[in-house]
């Protein structure tokens, strides 16, 4: 009989370090006791949520977002200040002062640094890859590929069902798509994930770990106001919606969140700007203008004023899975135990099997 069978109550153990097994590659390259990434949420990924995620065995990610260099380099020193463990910084490739951004973290000596919204230049890459490891994104197979000629040394796939700005793509298709054929570089999962048991599906088709936000945005660490976390508490996964575009001629860039008064004015304001270009009132530049400025400072109204009427709720399809404001720490575990709970639970089959097998 395998000692792992013979041995009794054993499951447990086996499990966990079948967990442990399966994540090493992510758990290696990120430097964290568990491979699950806090994804970068504006407004929400800061000091505080980032350092909390980390501390508790996760990797935190601050979200760079519109900051300028000092206010970057502000947020680092406070995160640093909270914990000693390590965290990235993400940063968008379309900021003008995208080099200086790189150079902050660099001078604080930030361990991974996430270049997200589109294929960084040459020069960015070469800057981060200094002193710190490269984390991509990347939609779709042949952008894997050429992040990874570019220099990441990791990519993050992300599906539509996650909360923000998002791609075309589920995640269960892009890591069908991906996975195999990406090897050299750890990939990351992330989009619509709530439980550990779909972690533990992803690190067996060969994910290195996953990245979360939603689950993070409601937690007790997070600064979102209490209206904003009762929100996602309330919501199912139905209700996270992308913006929807009445018409071609003007794009609206799909952002998934919880639909309220203020998605039911966009589509109000866009059927308004588009009768007024038909009118000769408006020119299409004027239109375009005016619909991607709707949604203008309602995220921060959303997240730190608490209007979740009105402003913008970004949040994936995993909220439904949000059922209570909960601590860091206490997610994380969670998300160990239902992964490990599934793979006991095969090692108890397996045993069981072998019984009846010997009887």
């Amino acid at each position: 009989m395998p000692p792992d069978i013979a041995a009794p109550g054993s499951g447990a153990l086996l499990a966990r370090a079948e967990f442990d097994r399966l994540s090493e590659r992510g758990r290696r390259f990120l430097g964290s006791r568990v491979a699950v990434m806090g994804g970068a949420m504006s407004w929400v990924s800061e000091r505080n949520l980032v350092s909390a995620i980390s501390n508790a065995g996760g990797f935190g990610v601050l979200a760079g977002g519109s900051m300028g260099p000092d206010a970057l380099a502000d947020e680092i020193a406070g995160t640093q200040a909270l914990t000693a463990r390590p965290f990235g910084v993400n940063l968008l490739t379309m900021h003008p002062r995208l080099l200086d951004l790189i150079a902050v973290c660099q001078e604080a000596r930030v361990s991974h640094v996430v270049l997200a919204g589109g294929v960084p230049g040459g020069a960015a890459v070469r800057a981060v890859k200094e002193r710190s490891r490269l984390i991509c994104f990347a939609p779709a197979l042949v952008l894997a590929q050429r992040m990874v000629r570019l220099g990441a040394d990791a990519l993050v796939i992300e599906g539509s069902e996650a909360g923000g700005h998002i791609g075309p793509v589920s995640l269960a298709v892009l890591a069908q798509e991906i996975l195999p054929h990406v090897a050299q570089v750890p990939v990351f999962v992330a989009g619509g994930i709530g439980r550990g048991e779909a972690i533990l599906a992803f690190l067996e088709m060969g994910a290195a770990g996953a990245q979360l936000g939603t689950r993070f945005a409601a937690a007790r660490e997070s600064i979102a106001h209490p209206r904003f976390k009762q929100a996602f508490i309330r919501a199912r996964a139905r209700d996270a919606l992308p913006s929807v575009q009445l018409d071609p001629r003007f794009p609206v860039i799909p952002v998934r969140g919880l639909a309220n008064a203020g998605t039911e004015a966009f589509l109000r304001h866009q059927a308004a700007v588009m009768a007024r270009v038909d009118a000769g009132e408006l020119t299409r530049e004027e239109a375009q203008l005016s619909v991607e400025h709707f949604w203008a400072g309602r995220l921060r109204r959303a997240v730190i004023d608490g209007d979740v009427e009105h402003g913008s709720v970004m949040a994936g399809q995993s909220v439904g899975m949000v059922t209570a404001e909960q601590p860091i720490a206490e997610i994380i575990a969670e998300l160990v135990g239902q992964a490990c709970g599934a793979l006991a639970a095969r090692h108890d089959l397996a045993a069981g099997r072998h019984g009846l097998d010997r009887s």
